[in-house]
């Protein structure tokens, strides 16, 4: 089902016409769009308690095919499309971070999404609110489907995030706890008392309550996030691979069929595939662990 059929539009949360929407056959706020049972069986309704912090009022649950994401992490275009043309559809979800982008520039997003795929921009943006807002816009502008902002930034800049998302339904805002390379002992020399998983609670928490759609960390800590976190909140796993892979410098990790099972709506998966001899094999066993574990 194309992506831009399911968009689920956005409504203000407590909106008086929210349970009536879901019962008709308009599941979006845009007047004159017309989506099946089929198709609405993809949307969540939302937390209409205005006294609760501002999440998404109507969120798309994620086909289950759409929820691998592949990391792009190359120096070039040429590269990066080479994967994608390997993959061919059955992978529709790619993340461009910020080598790939530096190298590039949106060139590569645009023709991505013009061909129909996902992508996952992985900013990680830590900046002042009104920067972080700014980015976030253009993102959304890109037809970005995720956008990354580090969490350690506050709550004000999650905010501004949120806010500057709202004109793009289709554009999550995901905060970044902890990146996947860190131990305790990374957090002490920062001054930080917390353990990993504390820190990565801590700052969970603080991004739902900003109203994130969703949170970045390692599948170890979505066993912990899953059940402290709105059900609607996204929880998308980096340091995922095959346990035949060589360790490097990821520090927090796990296989697919693990990280799914402990909570991950999306699992992010890079050189598992892009440095396999058959790519398109690697993602066919990383597709069977995700099917097994959701089905389990």
């Amino acid at each position: 089902m194309p992506r831009r059929r399911l968009r689920a539009w956005r409504m203000s949360a407590g909106t008086a016409s929210h349970a009536a929407l879901w019962g008709s056959d308009v599941c979006c706020v845009r007047s004159g769009c017309r989506h099946s049972a089929a198709e609405r069986g993809w949307v969540l309704s939302a937390r209409t308690d205005p006294s609760k912090p501002f999440l998404d009022s109507a969120r798309l649950l994620m086909p289950q095919k759409n929820n691998i994401i592949v990391s792009l992490d190359f120096d070039s275009a040429s590269r990066a499309l080479e994967l994608v043309e390997r993959l061919g559809p059955s992978a529709p979800f790619y993340k461009v971070g910020l080598q790939l982008l530096t190298a590039e520039g949106p060139t590569l997003v645009r023709k991505l999404i013009a061909d129909g795929k996902e992508v996952f921009l992985d900013l990680k943006l830590h900046e002042i609110p009104t920067s972080v807002a700014g980015a976030v816009a253009a993102a959304g502008a890109l037809g970005a489907s995720m956008v990354t902002v580090h969490a350690s930034a506050g709550s004000a800049v999650l905010r501004a995030a949120v806010e500057a998302a709202r004109p793009y339904p289709t554009l999550s805002v995901l905060a970044l706890t902890v990146i996947t390379s860190m131990r305790d002992e990374d957090l002490t020399e920062l001054g930080l008392a917390a353990t990993v998983p504390e820190q990565v609670i801590r700052l969970a928490m603080l991004a739902a309550a900003a109203g994130c759609h969703g949170v970045v960390a390692s599948a170890q800590e979505a066993r912990l996030l899953r059940d402290r976190l709105p059900a609607e909140m996204l929880i998308v796993t980096p340091g995922t691979q095959l346990e035949t892979d060589a360790r490097n410098d990821q520090a927090r990790v796990a296989t697919p069929f693990d990280a799914v099972r402990w909570g991950a709506s999306h699992i992010v998966i890079g050189r598992s595939i892009s440095r396999s001899a058959y790519p398109s094999d690697a993602f066919a066993a990383i597709r069977a662990q995700v099917d097994e574990a959701a089905s389990s």
